[in-house]
């Protein structure tokens, strides 16, 4: 996440006012945030992650992945764009409108040098508040995951499979982090 804004306190209206300019804009408590256009490894990563998450849901029912840009609004002063995320159904079916969004499932980054500060403090307090069963943070340079969960103290770091079962009425997710790292690195 780039550099905070803070020549005033933003609000999640005023964000979704701002221009398309190639800039990812979030609101995290009235900071205005702005992050400029990720690496090509960075959204490869993102890609990779969402194919086999989106698969698992289209089976389960379990919920929707989406990717950024999007607006994600925990607050009138708290608009988010995890780079995935994966929201519950509504009504059976997929949100809408960014509205219909209440609550996450699950929250993804994937570390940027102009991110990793605010995506391990500031964006991680706000998903852990707002009760967000897990966060990841996925650092490509360290081919590690760090899980984070409301009541966490540390992460769980992962490295070799990762495990996500949103639904017990569902056998989990699981992705095998060595030959995903490969494929965006080597």
């Amino acid at each position: 996440m780039g550099m905070p804004h803070t020549a005033e306190r933003w609000t999640a209206e005023q964000v979704r006012a701002l221009p398309a300019d190639g800039n990812r804009y979030e609101v995290i408590a009235g900071e205005l945030f702005v992050t400029p256009a990720p690496s090509f490894d960075h959204q490869d990563a993102v890609q990779r992650l969402f194919r086999p998450i989106q698969e698992y849901l289209e089976r389960t029912r379990a919920g929707y992945a989406a990717l950024s840009p999007a607006h994600i609004e925990l607050g009138p002063d708290t608009l988010v764009q995890p780079d995935l995320f994966v929201v519950p159904l509504v009504g059976g079916r997929r949100p809408r409108r960014w509205s219909d969004i209440t609550r996450l499932l699950l929250a993804v980054e994937v570390l940027s040098p102009s991110t990793a500060r605010a995506d391990r403090t500031v964006k991680r307090r706000l998903f852990q508040r707002a009760g967000v069963p897990e966060y990841w943070i996925v650092d490509v340079e360290a081919r590690l995951v760090e899980r984070w969960r409301p009541g966490d103290a540390r992460p769980e770091i992962v490295i070799d499979a990762l495990a996500w079962q949103p639904d017990p009425a569902h056998a989990p997710l699981v992705i095998e982090l060595p030959p995903l790292f490969a494929a965006i690195l080597d």
